[in-house]
């Protein structure tokens, strides 16, 4: 905010009063112009510090991993990726719910899920690969990428509660963990970088793998 000149600013009828006495109000006044000049300066240092986490952000998408720390606002390259990182996923947590979740027949549940996995995969996955590489020298952002892997797979058991527990306990065990796995970041990588699968091949290899584990043993 640009501070008044009191040499240049327009007579308000507040000066000085008469015979040279000073307006008890006039320390007030500047205690308060020195609180909105500090406040300024914080709310610009603010805005530049996420427009350097915006930065770092693109860099991701352009495969650049280890980007050089901004002095002035981080104190290391870690701290600047874990800022970095959390920033990104604060913007794309919406998509990590699932509309609905556990509602409506089997076949509908399964495309919802799919769906909602590739719409997450496809927000996060600079960030994710980024996130993934640093989690193997920082245990913060190790453990803020297990956290999303245990809310992942919370939502498996949410999502297809009516077909899981109507397995057995060992059954339960293994078909929710190929459903969690098949909807992971790292399978959906897989999926679509190194086998090169379009977002449609994608989602219909992981339809048609869920209706098989999902659907009700032939004996049942």
């Amino acid at each position: 905010m640009t501070r008044v000149d009191p040499d240049t600013a327009p007579d308000t009828g507040t000066g000085p009063a008469v015979g040279g006495e000073v307006d008890g109000d006039a320390t007030v006044d500047q205690d308060i112009e020195a609180a909105v000049e500090v406040d300024g300066r914080t709310a610009r240092r603010d805005r530049n510090r996420l427009a350097v986490l915006d930065a770092v952000v693109e860099l991701f998408s352009e495969d650049d991993l280890d980007p050089s720390p901004e002095d002035r606002y981080f104190s290391d390259p870690e701290e600047l990726l874990r800022a970095a990182i959390q920033r990104h996923l604060d913007g794309v947590l919406p998509l990590t719910r699932i509309h609905a979740i556990g509602e409506g027949p089997r076949s509908e549940r399964i495309e919802r899920f799919v769906s909602s996995r590739l719409r997450l995969y496809e927000a996060i996955a600079p960030s994710a690969r980024a996130a993934r590489v640093a989690a193997t020298r920082n245990a913060i952002i190790r453990e803020q990428v297990e956290l999303t892997r245990r809310q992942l797979g919370e939502q498996v058991e949410r999502q297809f509660r009516p077909e899981l527990e109507a397995m057995d306990a060992p059954r339960h065990r293994a078909i929710a963990g190929a459903v969690d796995t098949l909807g992971q970041f790292e399978s959906l990588d897989h999926a679509r970088v190194h086998r090169g699968l379009s977002r449609a091949a994608t989602e219909r290899e992981l339809v048609i793998a869920l209706e098989q584990l999902l659907a009700p043993p032939v004996d049942a």
